[in-house]
């Protein structure tokens, strides 16, 4: 897979940790910030690394935006500064910006200006750490759609030893298993799932609705 381009603005911790991560996806990463010593401590480890003011138009015109797969705006509590730097964006002719937001106000707005991807690390995180400790055997939680999400879990005691066409679970439970991961195996099964018997340590993907998850509840 040929790798994208990125440019991030603004190096909080989700800016910051979003970078390393696309980094370490074989993709290519601009991060631009006003503070010369967060840019300064992330340079060795991005692509390029930018000393510039999002909420000055200018200085933004200096950079290849339009080179990027998308813009990444990673400010989130500087209201002004995200808003600015949204704007400038705009006006610059990028079409795909990404944004952070730390308030449903501040989402509200991003709408208003057009940024239809916006993102909310603590928002996520606190939902995906209280569904963790709702249901005790869930190892990740991910909001897909109103209503149904995708969770990560420790395979039900009562499961071991079965395959999933013994089980049933799309037609009893209204959910779908669309991976099982063998701890001991580098990549998970995806596919021709339904004669496999389960193991005590797989780790099964599912995909359904919210209320029939909860019946997978420890």
């Amino acid at each position: 897979m040929a790798s994208k381009q990125f440019i991030i603005i603004g190096l909080g911790n989700s800016g910051y940790f979003l970078a390393k991560h696309l980094i370490s996806l074989g993709n290519d990463v601009m991060v631009v910030d006003s503070n010369p010593d967060k840019v300064q401590d992330i340079s060795s480890s991005v692509t390029q690394a930018v000393v510039a003011d999002g909420t000055r138009k200018k200085q933004l015109a200096s950079i290849p935006l339009a080179k990027a797969d998308a813009v990444i705006v990673g400010i989130g509590e500087d209201l002004e500064a995200s808003l600015l730097t949204v704007m400038n964006l705009k006006e610059l002719g990028i079409k795909h910006i990404i944004a952070k937001s730390s308030s449903a106000a501040h989402s509200s707005i991003l709408e208003k200006l057009g940024v239809t991807d916006i993102f909310h690390p603590e928002h996520d995180m606190g939902i995906s750490l209280a569904e963790r400790l709702n249901r005790p055997n869930m190892l990740d939680f991910l909001p897909f759609m109103d209503g149904f999400s995708i969770v990560e879990m420790v395979c039900p005691r009562e499961f071991v030893g079965k395959t999933l066409k013994d089980l049933n679970i799309t037609h009893k439970y209204g959910i779908q298993v669309i991976a099982i991961r063998d701890p001991q195996q580098p990549t998970p099964m995806i596919g021709n799932l339904a004669d496999h018997a389960l193991q005590e340590d797989d780790v099964l993907f599912l995909i359904g609705p919210n209320e029939t998850l909860d019946k997978f509840k420890a």
